[in-house]
């Protein structure tokens, strides 16, 4: 199998797919047409990229069936494309999420200690001790979590061991247990202030960003990007916050209106974090100037959330572990483009000896009658002799012809039509 690397990549994971039998072609430089040409000429059959943009017309340079964004997002890739090619594309979810939690959780307290200015004026030869002894602390705050995936879920263990209240939101819904808590959360832990007694962190979940944005001290976002994400922290949440909160991105610039986060940060004396922006560049070192970096007490660093030692070795780790399930098995793990629910209206029950020609026997009557077979499932039974087939198809076959495979096919045992569940519903 043929590997082509087209970013950045650990020396662990360049090697490791060196031993699992890949030919692997390394260039973290290439982009845009180069990066087409490479893809036709090494006869790639998977690409690896971390930041690097994957275009339809890439998609048709040579003859990829497999693309592995080595990180959690892939925004950068046309999945859609991939899609329509019948190309897996494939991600490493969860293995920077510490990474970015730590970096988050830095990005608060400088926010509330302010250690970038600190910095500055001193090395700028200025001591100012009476100004930056004001600070709010973060201990006994609400922390606002817009996104509880991994993330957001390693977010909140920290925030626990800070003292800090919760309150949570999640596109994809948060599972609440019976005492009103998420169910993802690791247990509780009860923190002991200085006086000797006893409290617990309130824990809520909100049924809408904004009902975050109203409650919490601290906004961070760690959602994903996508069509229903896309600009949903708005005016009309950020308009919510308190007058000094904090808000933080490390997630997707796309799911912020930074105009509108401008004009909070004016208006109520928001501090801002931020690690993601608006048309930022693609490559290491670049020259950009983002205005709103420009503005008091707003903090900025360079998109560096998984870019920690650790992190990286994960997701190398994770990318081999992917792509040799795939040249061994042929089965590809983390695919994000598979569609969520069949098509298909009916499924095909075969019971048969477990002989050749049997299925094909069955698929060849199938396309006489233009029916397509969605999906396929062949399980075999101790001893080889006996299988049962499920074939799911896009529309019933008629009576007559079920009977008339299963007459002209001795090897089948038995034949059903069952109407799927998708299908009742429509």
């Amino acid at each position: 199998m043929r590997v082509l690397v087209a970013d950045k990549f650990e020396k662990s994971g360049i090697e490791g797919l060196k031993a699992a039998g890949c030919e692997v072609s390394y260039d973290p430089d290439l982009k845009g047409a180069a990066l087409s040409e490479a893809i036709s000429r090494t006869g790639a059959d998977v690409l690896v990229v971390r930041s690097t943009e994957v275009t339809e017309p890439m998609l048709d340079a040579g003859r990829l069936s497999l693309v592995v964004r080595a990180g959690a997002g892939y925004n950068t890739i046309d999945v859609k494309a991939a899609s329509r090619r019948g190309i897996y594309v494939s991600n490493c979810p969860g293995k920077n999420s510490i990474a970015v939690a730590e970096l988050a959780f830095g990005m608060i307290i400088a926010m509330d200690r302010r250690i970038p200015d600190n910095v500055a004026d001193l090395r700028a030869g200025r001591w100012n001790k009476k100004e930056f002894s004001k600070s709010r602390g973060i201990y006994g705050r609400t922390l606002g979590l817009l996104g509880f995936g991994n993330i957001g879920q390693e977010m909140a263990k920290r925030a626990q061991a800070f003292g800090m209240n919760l309150v949570i939101w999640s596109e994809i819904g948060v599972a609440v247990g019976r005492d009103g808590l998420p169910i993802d959360l690791p247990i509780l832990v009860r923190f002991r202030p200085a006086s000797g007694s006893l409290i617990e962190p309130i824990i809520q979940v909100m049924d809408t960003p904004a009902a975050v944005a109203e409650k919490c001290d601290i906004l961070s976002v760690h959602l994903a990007a996508n069509a229903q994400t896309r600009g949903i922290v708005n005016a009309d949440v950020l308009g919510r916050l308190k007058p000094g909160s904090y808000f933080l991105n490390t997630a997707r610039a796309d799911v912020v209106d930074y105009g509108a986060l401008e004009q909070v940060v004016k208006e109520k004396n928001i501090r801002v974090a931020l690690d993601v922006y608006p048309g930022e560049p693609a490559g290491g070192t670049a020259e950009f100037d983002f205005p709103m970096a420009h503005m008091p007490g707003v903090y900025g660093t360079h998109h560096i959330g998984a870019s920690t030692d650790q992190a990286q070795e994960a997701i190398a780790a994770e990318t081999v572990h992917i792509i040799r399930t795939y040249k061994e098995k042929g089965v590809v793990p983390n695919v994000v483009n598979l569609a969520r629910q069949s098509p298909a209206s009916h499924s095909l029950i075969v019971r048969h000896h477990d002989r050749p020609g049997v299925l094909a026997g069955i698929f060849q009557k199938l396309r006489d009658q233009a029916i397509n077979a969605q999906e396929t499932e062949n399980i075999i039974f101790d001893g080889a002799q006996a299988a049962v087939a499920r074939i799911n198809l896009d529309t019933a076959p008629a009576p007559d012809l079920l009977e008339i495979i299963k007459k002209e096919c001795p090897d089948i045992l038995d034949l059903s039509l069952v109407k799927l569940d998708s299908a009742r519903e429509a």
